[in-house]
């Protein structure tokens, strides 16, 4: 940024042959570039919000799973009794 003024104060150092009219359109020129990157600034977190929001309330539509027991997931097995076949 500080090039870009840099430049923008010499060229119209040239144009206009002023020093101060030089001085204060590059002041001018700060004040706008500085209020072009708050307002890029703030609009960037707005759409980052607006994705967080999305997102958080994606994860909000989904019901939790409800929580078993131990007890309930083991399955019953029906008692085994050794057979002539099994040995």
């Amino acid at each position: 940024m500080i090039c870009a003024l840099l430049v923008f104060a010499i060229a119209t150092y040239f144009i206009y042959g002023s020093f101060y009219t030089s001085f204060i359109q590059t002041l001018i020129c700060l004040v706008i570039i500085q209020v072009g990157y708050f307002v890029g600034v703030l609009i960037l977190v707005a759409k980052e919000k607006r994705q967080m929001r999305a997102t958080l309330n994606f994860q909000k539509d989904v019901a939790p799973a409800p929580e078993k027991s131990v007890t309930e997931t083991i399955s019953v097995v029906a008692p085994h009794s050794p057979k002539l076949s099994d040995f």
